[in-house]
């Protein structure tokens, strides 16, 4: 397979149903931006902690998912979507995470480790893409489930980057007001 085509020279680009839309169209907005966080989720991987990079490789490999799922604007029974499914897994590692750490009393300053402060920076995107998949939804159809998954995907990613500082021992800052 070629990598380069040159049919997005002019600024279009094929959707999975090979319509052509806008690069700079809500949907394009909404799947890139999730295409974004993906790729600093990967950024953070290895780190150091094989359950979290476990946890991390699922959760890459259901932003994929919800890339396809947005590129397609009309998906058939047998195309890749987010489901319950995937939120219930997400929210799992959650659970699973939030049962090691000491509760949270305040705000906490994005940062610490590498791999911790990797992970705020892709929360940030997360919370990004949500919006962007909300604004798409306000004038397309959009599979629900996506949109849910993204929320607590955010809150997902909080928690590992507060783990992953935990377990490496940086002490977690609060704001000063």
């Amino acid at each position: 397979m070629k990598i380069y085509t040159g049919r997005g020279d002019e600024g279009m680009t094929d959707l999975r149903d090979m319509s052509r839309v806008s690069k700079t169209s809500a949907r394009i907005e909404a799947y890139g931006t999730v295409d974004e966080a993906n790729a600093l989720v990967g950024t953070a991987r290895p780190t150091g902690h094989d359950d979290v990079d476990e946890t991390l490789e699922r959760i890459q490999n259901h932003l994929h998912v919800i890339q396809a799922d947005f590129a397609n604007p009309a998906p058939e029974d047998d195309d890749p979507v987010v489901t319950a499914t995937h939120v219930e897994e997400v929210e799992d590692a959650i659970d699973e995470a939030e049962a090691e750490l000491d509760p949270l009393t305040s705000f906490v300053l994005p940062g610490g480790s590498e791999a911790g402060a990797t992970l705020h920076h892709a929360r940030a995107v997360v919370r990004r893409a949500e919006r962007r998949a909300v604004d798409l939804a306000a004038d397309e159809p959009v599979n629900g489930e996506a949109i849910r998954y993204l929320n607590r995907l955010s809150d997902a990613l909080f928690v590992l980057a507060r783990l992953v500082n935990a377990r490496d021992g940086v002490p977690e800052e609060s704001p000063s007001y």
